[in-house]
């Protein structure tokens, strides 16, 4: 018999530790690993059960969760040398909600499914504030069946759960978002500079574009505190922004799909990845346009 409470974690990090700490909080049983040290000191210090490999912390459980960088690391972790699911009985579901690339997330579902083994895809918006609330939004792709069977588990992390289509329908979701999101901030940081270099205060046009058509996300949450403080901590890393949106564009081109605005989006943010390195924070975006744009005057 399955139990359902007892849920395996495999990626600690960032976003993976304080959502893992909402489950222990809604009474799951939650066995974890990572390969950092610091996260696997902190996950056990939370209260959570730590385990000396994926695969270890796959046995005894029929749910696992993976949050991960990317498709190629999820996929190794279920299913490279001492993958976790040679450890997860017939019937188990594997619930990758890293940000992977959705058409491979369909194969590594035929993968999984030979070895009767489920998968859902269930990424999260939201950033590590709302990870730590408990309420990140979550986009699941999969069977019917499967997403509501995961339901209390993702219940526990987030506030609004959007089934969204079949398998990989959560990650193309996800990509897109992501994409639209970084449109968003790059081009109210391009408003911004041109308004300085016109001489006009910076937290002004914040006040004039929330008040206005221009409103969106990055101007409501992130200008101010993140861009304008020159703090650019929001939590959430240039290098995966720039590999969400690669990710959107890359399914684009799959699909036979010609979209300009998506491609030169996908080039801006790696440039600005490569550029700043892969500690920078998201929206030190403004810093890469802002140098681009001090060279130009």
């Amino acid at each position: 018999m399955s139990d359902d409470r007892v849920v395996g974690f495999i990626g600690l990090g960032q976003m993976g530790l304080p959502m893992s700490r909402n489950l222990i909080a809604a009474d799951f049983s939650v066995r974890g690993y990572d390969l950092a040290e610091p996260a696997q000191a902190a996950f056990a210090a939370q209260g959570g059960t730590l385990c000396a490999s994926g695969a270890a912390a796959a046995e005894g459980t029929d749910i696992l969760i993976t949050m991960l960088p990317n498709s190629a690391i999820v996929r190794a972790a279920l299913l490279g040398a001492d993958g976790a699911a040679a450890s997860l009985r017939d019937g188990a579901l594997v619930v990758d909600m890293s940000s992977s690339a959705p058409l491979e997330t369909r194969e590594l579902g035929r993968e999984l499914a030979t070895r009767g083994i489920a998968l859902i895809d269930a990424p999260v918006s939201g950033g590590v504030r709302r990870a730590v609330s408990g309420k990140l939004t979550v986009m699941a792709g999969g069977a019917a069946a499967d997403i509501a069977r995961a339901r209390p588990v993702l219940d526990a992390m987030a506030a609004t759960v959007f089934a969204v289509g079949a398998l990989g329908a959560g990650h193309a979701v996800k990509a897109l978002n992501n994409y639209v999101s970084a449109a968003g901030l790059a081009a109210a940081c391009e408003a911004l500079l041109v308004g300085r270099a016109f001489g006009l205060d910076e937290a002004v046009i914040v006040d004039v574009l929330n008040a206005s058509t221009g409103r969106n996300n990055s101007t409501d949450v992130k200008l101010k505190p993140f861009v304008l403080s020159g703090s650019f901590d929001a939590g959430f890393a240039m290098a995966l922004m720039a590999k969400d949106i690669r990710t959107a564009a890359d399914l684009a081109e799959r699909l036979g799909s010609d979209m300009p605005g998506l491609k030169r989006a996908a080039a801006l943010w790696q440039r600005a990845s490569a550029a700043l390195g892969k500690d920078a924070d998201h929206t030190a975006i403004y810093r890469f346009l802002a140098d681009r744009h001090d060279d130009v005057d």
